[in-house]
């Protein structure tokens, strides 16, 4: 998305959480940080006259959506959600849909099992009191101890192979992999893998958010920029 809008010449920044200490380069101007909530946001998009938003988080950053949501409909600012299609499971995959992580850790048995926890470093504790070894992968070294009593951590930045995958869960011992379906190809490589390994999926369904526009896909989000540009001063 970020290419697109730098090669049509549009005048935005992208805006970071900051969650992560080496984010991926991008061709924009860039804004790292949270805004303080929806009024800050709303605050921030009428001090830098911002006429358009793009809502590209994470499918589970819901908080972040509901704040552009509200601070959009207060400073009436047209905004889209950019959302990648939810995954499905397939005749041979072994899903069990949960609502939340605590409902997820709730599913996995009773009896000590191996679990790839393929959540990033949000809601850990939710599984603490679990009998289970974790297997954690994550972008940055966690910075102190982890909240779970057996657990590792790999340091990995994706896009990931299934073969890669598949390989990780034979060499760790998995019985079981806990994802949050955030859709898109290019972590969809775990599910491949457990899906060759015949492995049981606790799958975490995305949080519900209030009505608002959204399209799959980059050239769907220009192409509705392009229609407002006459009204266009800066987006976001």
């Amino acid at each position: 998305m970020a290419r697109l809008l730098a090669d049509a010449g549009m005048d935005a920044v992208f805006s970071y959480a900051g969650r992560t200490n080496a984010p991926v380069a991008q061709p924009l101007p860039l804004r790292v940080g949270g805004f303080g909530g929806a009024s800050g946001l709303a605050a921030f998009l009428r001090d830098q006259a911002i006429s358009h938003v793009i809502d590209a988080t994470h499918p589970f950053a819901a908080q972040m959506s509901r704040n552009a949501i509200t601070a959009c409909n207060e400073t009436r600012t047209p905004l889209l959600a950019l959302e990648r299609p939810a995954w499905r499971a397939g005749p041979d995959d072994r899903w069990i849909l949960v609502a939340d992580p605590e409902q997820a850790a709730r599913v996995l048995p009773d009896a000590p099992a191996r679990v790839f926890l393929a959540i990033g470093k949000q809601n850990l504790a939710s599984f603490a009191t679990r009998p289970h070894h974790y297997l954690l992968r994550l972008v940055d070294p966690p910075e102190g101890p982890l909240p779970l009593p057996d657990a590792e951590a790999v340091i990995a930045r994706g896009p990931f192979t299934a073969e890669g995958d598949e390989a990780l869960m034979r060499a760790h011992g998995i019985t079981h992999l806990v994802a949050k379906n955030s859709g898109g190809a290019g972590a969809e490589a775990k599910l491949i893998a457990a899906r060759q390994l015949s492995l049981p999926v606790v799958m975490i369904d995305r949080p519900r958010l209030p009505p608002r526009r959204s399209v799959a896909e980059p050239g769907e989000a220009m192409a509705w920029l392009h229609h407002g540009a006459s009204s266009a001063r800066r987006g976001v």
